[in-house]
């Protein structure tokens, strides 16, 4: 695991990542940003008020996507593999990462 450090809103935000990552966790971090630029974060704003506008923005993006799928075909495939131990293990330290930052936040009074 290494550090990497993103700055959004003006602000940095050290956050750990496994091995081999690290580019990939900075592309997030940009795309987070690049949230907050577009309006998540005003003069004076919050921490927790600015990663939450720019996480529901995120969100409503991804909602937009789903909502633009094709229907599923009518031709049932086989039910997928289970995840493998090392997906399942990436959500926890995903998870284990959102949880910590929640923590963060609201400790910072935000």
């Amino acid at each position: 695991m290494t550090n990497v450090t993103l700055t959004i809103g003006g602000r940095p935000y050290t956050v750990s990542a496994p091995d081999g990552e690290e580019s990939h966790i900075e592309m997030l971090g940009r795309m987070v940003a690049e949230r907050v630029a577009k309006g998540g974060g005003g003069p004076g704003q919050s921490e927790t008020r600015m990663l939450l506008f720019a996480a529901l923005m995120l969100a409503d993006e991804l909602h937009e996507l789903h909502r633009q799928m094709p229907p599923p075909q009518e031709e049932v495939p086989a039910a997928p593999a289970a995840p493998s131990a090392e997906v399942l293990a990436r959500i926890e330290l995903l998870a284990a990462r959102v949880e910590k930052l929640a923590a963060h936040l609201e400790d910072a009074g935000g």
